[in-house]
């Protein structure tokens, strides 16, 4: 059978601009005065089109090329005949602001704004455009009838919406049995190559829909491959392999995305990976068959430590067989049937309670089409699932092409577009105009349905909640995955999802080139067709590929969203007057629109801009629904006519922390639902009162701030929102109101601010602590769930036990957090946070009984700091007399707490005084061994009081059977530790030697391990004892999970009398020594045991000298190399350390400062020569020739070493020799090195040669010798950042620098004479030039491509340069950092801009001569 086509769904369209055609808006404003005829026909020609569109899109997809073009034409006009209509209601609307006073608040420029508010010129203009849609509907409608489309009622759009658990079966609890085999073998592949030091590629390769991405998210999150890798990076590449922006996403992806945003993405993505074992997974590559493109990745990806890995996944084999070079691709077979039918069963039935065995039997069928596909058996489950009876089964499963390696699942695909309602498919192709795998925003995409009008208002349920259960359809049909909620850093909370990328294909067929997507710079000039209306762009420079485009082109654009930061002036504004939808983040103080040319917009974010006001024309967007302006940081006002903005329904203001007060009027804004920041400002006539949200039924969140200034605010903000004023404005969502002290009458206001039913969230925020009793009275509705108090000054608050969230932060009167006769449990409550609560002492007023209350049944988070008065948490409540035994029965307060944090509570004695704990059991109660039985996360910190863990009974310490993390700091009186069993994390800061003594307890589930203990000056040999005891090791049968430890005052481990527990600690990856005083000799038994150890930090070990314990052997070259798969290697402030340990071959990073007495970094080595003590004086005795410096031992040694950093080390040899693999190399006050070399083999003396023939220096004259012009510096040729500091015991000479250079610092050096570059290379491109305080410094290289790259750039303090070189004065006015002595200045090219031809010779003269001086 002939596939059938997906196509975009007019019938929406048309019905949009019927909606519109039939407004009472045009009569009410009798815009359409003079074109009533032509109305007339126009509203009843249209649903004649809707009569048979369902028949003409059923031809369409069975692609009948007479209805396709009938279709085309039709959606052209629709589109035309939209705007118009659109004109139409902005007019009334315009008329209606008039009405109300607009025009006299804007003054006289009101004729700028409105040049056609004459209504002679409008009626004109809109005659002949409403004349022109009629003709082309009556042509539609001619041949409507030549076709012979035939009538099909349209199906209703249904109102009642299916409620499904989506599945019953969760999907991941299937891929997980499904493929538990493939993973455990790539798991494997990846584990076993820990110990290479190559890059691992894995690519596994299958058609789409098979599961590649669902394999590697299963890998991703595999504990085992969690503890294995220090790093873990996702990365979807989908369309385009661009190797810059790929770089750019991986370091986006990490922790570190905002560090060294300054660099290239390549130097930024090495400088991430370098020594570290990481994992890389590299989603749905399918657009990289050129193997330079992967070799340039790959070259900054191989800096990771030994094992690092990247897994890729790809539709293609010639891309797998590329990027796998040396590996086989791993083949991603077919899923078994049994799974297939699993998946379709689940999604077919989820809403059903039984399995009709009639339809049961038509599985198996299906089933074969899906060809071992999961994804086409999940979208054909989703279409099953709104079919009933078998007839309807079997037609699905008789219109299903079978997969095909050629089609692939694109078919089944097709059909569970083809079988959604009219309405959904237009909602769901628009997400064509998002990148794939992007991160959608659910809200801010259901408000661009609504600004695009795909979604029709009806007076049952808002646009918002229709669009959410259109939502909620599409996630229930598998066309959106991937549903996340998180919280940004300001506590607000929003939803995302993303689409699979084969259903990202569908909306694109289906939109075809109305949706552009733009991720970098188009190579083409034609990108932007004149057929498009929704665009997304996220590249640099943005606005001059816009202004290019639309110089060409008039696409209608409706929707423009831009991803990156628009500095300069949108051009051709008046191209863009058919927008609907906005995004915009502008990186200037100035708005950069024209609202005149916005009349339509209904859509408008301007999150995270800089802009510092909007300009007071905006109001005339009377169309605008949505105005995102949240972390505007430098926003301090609103425009003051806001109030005639009456469509507005979303307005987002969290995080604009400048904003001073609100805008008058916003009782008029009657549509508005959500509000997330109220300021109230200083009473007067341009600010608004928060009076003027008695009008407004707030919902969400809510956050009023600067309290303090309220005048009589108790009343007031109590009766906020009161129940008999909320007719008018349905606020929904979070709001938060700032400078409640500001806010006239506020009692009432804010206590009944509570009333509000759709309210969620309220943050209320004083700017300062006073006298208050505004919440004295506060009792907030069921409905409310989160509270968040800033510097409220009351002694006590009202009715709060019905919080699920509480935040108390800088109340610094707050006494009790139960006022008289209030109930003492919070029965709901699951996050407690109380901070800065200075006065803070008591949980309740008075000590009345609690009889069987639990004060916190559900509590999960508790987090306490700074409240220095509090001395214990709440006491359990006594649920019996004393047995016979003496105890006491009482239950826990705290059954559900997992996170518990203390800090800065100098009073707190125990962690909590209780007796026997019991807990309620069937009726009665039985006895459990925990006060705290779920606790995983307990941080005590600055506790000076604290000294004990309560015991259950007396001597038995407290088991916290859950336990995972516990961080003891600052616990002076503490000596001891509890038992848990299943500790994986211990921090112990400043605590008290007698501590180390439990540790042993833990070893068998510890993987991080920080002790940091007190400092002591002399250690008993008794002290220093294993921190395994005899007994321990006599039963201990395997090896420590420890991957972290860091020590700091622990002579316990390496003192004289100390037991060796290294042996079991196999898998250690970093360890850090601090402040170890009995550390005098290398360790080199403990190296020899440390065999997975990556990184090693020794610092403040005052002692350490670094002499073998045992006497040297003859050869100390010949000593073994441990621990010899270490990568990073940092040593700082060891004064007295004199030799290095023999680095192994695998050591890529090195630091080393403050160790002065340091002779050399790479090891003694026998046949050294005596350093050079090198005078200050100018008139020191030098060497004859460089060959006669004493020098470091050949660098064969550190093959691997790419970073070296050297600081505050006088003793160094006077020549450094650098290995030549080194790419960063920092100098900081290391007097002694007089020469750099680098010698690319042998062991022989690197010779000196002159920077001009490059050939040997003879031996000379000593007054010869001495001059600095004879001397030259070697560098290893694939260095790349090079910092030298305040070294000024450098020779002079010469500085020649390797082709890949980009950086380079030079600071107070009084030696060099010249930068060159290498004769017979490439010379570099520098990015950063920096020379500070180089007094003798005169030249700098002369070529062009020195500087060609350069976007930073500082001489300062160099007086020996007097100008600049002529290639880098020309590049002066393109560098946008530089820092240069005024002398360098008048050499800058600047733009010209003559003012009169006339001009034009006498500065091309100017000019001329200064290229000549």
């Amino acid at each position: 059978m002939a596939e059938r086509v997906v196509t975009m769904a007019i019938g929406p369209l048309v019905s949009m601009l019927k909606d519109k055609a039939s407004s009472y808006l045009l009569d009410q404003y009798k815009v359409m005065e003079g074109m009533e005829e032509q109305h007339k026909i126009l509203k009843r020609k249209l649903p004649a089109i809707l009569d048979v569109i369902t028949d003409v899109e059923e031809q369409a997809m069975a692609q009948r090329e007479g209805a396709k073009a009938w279709l085309q034409e039709l959606r052209t006009v629709a589109y035309v005949a939209n705007e118009v209509f659109d004109e139409f209601k902005y007019e009334a609307l315009r008329r209606e602001a008039k009405k109300n006073g607009h025009y006299i608040k804007l003054g006289f420029d009101v004729i700028k704004l409105f040049p056609t508010h004459n209504r002679v010129a409008f009626r004109y203009k809109m005659g002949r455009k409403l004349c022109l849609i009629l003709q082309a509907v009556e042509v539609l409608i001619a041949e409507m009838q030549v076709f012979g489309f035939k009538y099909q009622p349209q199906p209703p759009v249904s109102k009642e919406w299916r409620h499904t658990d989506y599945v019953s079966i969760d999907p991941q609890e299937i891929a997980s049995r499904s493929r538990h085999e493939d993973k455990k073998n790539i798991i494997g592949i990846l584990v076993d190559e820990a110990s290479n030091a190559d890059l691992t590629v894995v690519p596994v390769v299958a058609m789409g829909g098979l599961g590649k991405t669902t394999l590697a998210q299963l890998i991703y999150n595999d504990p085992e491959i969690q503890k294995h890798f220090q790093l873990l990076l996702w990365v979807c590449v989908s369309d385009t392999f661009d190797v810059n922006s790929l770089a750019k996403s991986i370091v986006e992806a990490s922790p570190n995305k905002n560090v060294d945003t300054d660099k290239p993405p390549l130097d930024r993505l090495q400088k991430l990976v370098s020594g570290q074992r990481y994992l890389l997974v590299l989603d749905d590559v399918w657009d990289n068959k050129e193997l330079r493109k992967w070799e340039r990745l790959k070259v900054c990806l191989q800096h990771g430590g030994m094992g690092s890995a990247v897994l890729t996944t790809t539709r293609d084999k010639r891309v797998s067989e590329i990027m796998g070079a040396d590996r086989a691709a791993y083949n991603l077979n077919a899923l078994e049937d049994h799974f297939i039918k699993e998946i379709i069963e689940a999604r077919a039935f989820s809403s059903k309670k039984e399995k009709p065995i009639e339809l049961v039997e038509v599985v198996d069928e299906i089933v074969k089409r899906c060809c071992g596909s999961p994804l086409a058996a999940t979208a054909l489950g989703s279409v099953l699932c709104t079919k009933t009876s078998v007839k309807e089964w079997k037609a699905v499963s008789s219109g299903t092409s079978v997969c095909t390696d050629e089609t692939g699942i694109l078919p089944i695909l097709k059909l569970s577009y083809n079988d959604l309602p009219a309405h959904m498919k237009q909602c769901f192709a628009f997400c064509a105009v998002f990148p794939k795998d992007y991160k959608i925003n659910v809200e801010k995409l259901i408000q661009l349905w609504i600004a695009n009008g795909f979604i029709l208002e009806y007076k049952e349920d808002s646009p918002e909640t229709f669009g959410k259960h259109i939502f909620d359809e599409l996630v229930s049909r598998s066309f959106f995955l991937d549903l996340e909620e998180s919280k940004d850093y300001s506590g607000y909370y929003s939803s995302t999802c993303k689409i699979h990328d084969l259903m990202h294909d569908i909306a694109m067929s289906v939109m075809e080139k109305e949706c552009v997507v733009a991720t970098m710079e188009p190579s083409e000039i034609e990108w932007l067709p004149d057929t498009a209306r929704h665009l997304f762009l996220s590249c640099e420079e943005a606005e001059r590929i816009l202004n290019d485009s639309m110089q060409e082109r008039s696409p209608a654009i409706q929707t423009l969203l831009c991803n990156s930061d628009v500095f300069s002036p949108l051009q051709h504004l008046s191209k863009y007057n058919t927008l609907h939808a906005l995004k915009l983040c502008l990186g200037t103080e100035s708005f950069l629109l024209k609202p005149k040319y916005l009349h339509h917009l209904r859509y408008l974010d301007l999150s995270e801009s800089s802009i510092k006001a909007l300009p007071e024309d905006i109001s005339i967007l009377y169309n605008l629904q949505v105005l995102d302006l949240s972390y505007c940081n430098y926003l301090d006002r609103l425009p003051r006519q806001m109030k005639y903005m009456t469509s507005l329904c979303h307005l987002y203001t969290h995080g604009c922390r400048n904003l001073k007060s609100m805008p008058p009027g916003l009782e008029n804004l009657t549509k508005l639902q959500t509000l997330t920041v109220f300021v109230a400002g200083v009473p007067g006539p341009d600010c608004a009162d928060v009076g003027e949200l008695h009008g407004l039924n707030i919902g969400g969140r809510l956050e009023l701030c600067q309290v303090e200034n309220v005048e009589k605010a108790e009343a007031e903000v109590a009766n906020l929102g009161g129940q008999l004023e909320l007719q008018h404005l349905n606020l929904g969502d979070q709001l938060e109101l700032r400078q409640v002290e500001n806010v006239k009458k506020a009692e009432a206001k804010v206590a009944n601010l509570g009333n509000k039913k759709d309210l969620r969230e309220l943050t209320l925020r004083w700017t300062e602590v006073g006298d208050s009793k505004v919440l004295d009275k506060f009792e907030p509705h069921g409905g409310l769930q989160v509270l968040k108090i800033y510097k409220y000054g009351g002694k006590c608050m009202g009715m709060l036990q019905n919080m699920v969230e509480i935040h108390l932060s800088g109340c610094e009167r707050l006494q009790v957090l139960f006022s008289c006769g209030t109930s003492f449990t919070f029965p709901k409550l699951k996050v407690l946070t109380l901070e800065h609560l200075l006065d803070f002492e008591r949980w309740w007023e008075i000590n009345e009984a609690q009889e069987e209350q639990i004060i916190f049944p559900l509590l999960e988070k508790l987090f306490i700091r700074h409240c220095g008065k509090l001395i214990a948490l709440p006491e359990a409540p006594l649920l019996g007399e004393p047995s016979r035994g003496g105890n006491r029965l009482v239950c826990t307060p705290f059954s559900l707490l997992e996170n518990l944090f203390i800090w800065y509570c100098g009073k707190l004695v125990p962690l909590r005084e209780a007796p026997l704990v019991h807990e309620s059991c069937s009726g009665g109660y039985r006895l459990v061994q925990s006060a705290f039985p779920a606790l995983k996360v307990l941080a005590l910190e600055d506790l000076g009081s604290f000294q004990k863990w309560d015991a259950a009974v007396e001597g038995e310490p407290i088991l916290f059977p859950q336990l995972e993390t516990l961080s003891v700091q600052k616990c002076p009186k503490l000596v001891d530790l509890p038992e848990a069993p299943k500790l994986s994390v211990l921090v112990i800061e400043d605590g008290k030697q007698e501590v180390f003594h439990f540790v042993d307890r833990y070893l068998s589930s510890l993987t991080n391990l920080t002790l940091r203990l007190e400092h002591r000056e002399t250690t008993s040999e008794a002290e220093c004892t294993s921190i395994v005891p005899v007994d321990s090791k006599e039963k201990w049968n395997q090896k420590s999970p420890l991957t972290v430890l860091e020590l700091g005052c622990c002579n316990s481990f390496f003192g004289p009398g100390a037991l060796e527990p290294w042996d079991y600690f196999v898998h250690l990856e970093k360890l850090e020594i601090d402040r170890c005083d009995v550390l005098v000799h290398w360790p080199e038994n403990v190296f020899q045991s440390l065999v997975s150890l990556r990184t090693l930090l020794i610092r403040n070990c005052k002692n350490l000298t670094g002499y073998a314990q045992a006497p040297l052997e003859p050869l100390a070259s010949e000593r073994s190399q441990h621990p010899r798969g270490l990568e990073s290697l940092c040593l700082r402030n060891c004064p007295s350390l004199v030799e290095m340990f023999n680095v192994p071959a695998s050591l890529k990073k090195m630091t080393i400062g403050g160790c002065i007495k340091l002779e050399s970094i790479f090891g003694k080595q026998q046949g050294m020569a005596e350093l050079v003590q090198v005078s200050s004086s100018s008139e020191a005795i030098m060497p004859a020739t460089v060959s006669e410096l004493p020098s470091t031992p050949m660098n064969h040694f550190c093959p691997c070493l790419e970073d070296l950093c050297l600081s505050a080390c006088g003793s160094l040899p006077a020549v450094l020799n650098l290995p030549p693999s080194l790419k960063t190399l920092e100098m900081d006050r290391c007097s002694s090195i007089q020469v750099l070399s680098c010698q690319l083999g042998g062991l022989q003396k690197p010779e000196a040669t002159t920077s001009r023939s490059r050939s040997p220096i003879m031996p000379q004259p000593l007054a010869a010798a001495t001059a600095p012009a004879a001397r030259e510096h070697l560098l290893p040729p694939h260095l790349e950042y090079l910092t030298i500091l305040n070294c000024a015991g450098m020779l002079g000479g010469t500085l020649r620098l390797p082709a890949p250079l980009k950086t380079l610092h030079i600071y107070g050096n009084s030696g060099l004479t010249s930068l060159e570059c290498l004769s017979g290379e490439h010379p570099p491109s520098l990015e950063i030039l920096d020379l500070e305080r180089c007094s003798t410094l005169a030249s700098l290289p002369n070529e062009p491509q020195v500087y060609i790259s350069l976007w930073a750039l500082e001489i300062t303090g160099c007086p020996a340069i007097k100008k600049l070189p002529r290639c880098l004065q020309q590049q002066l006015g393109t560098i946008d950092h530089k820092y240069l002595d005024a002398r360098y200045e008048v050499t800058e090219f600047k733009p010209l801009k003559p003012k009169t031809w006339k001009e034009i010779p006498r500065l091309v003269r100017e000019r001329r001569q200064a290229c000549r001086s």
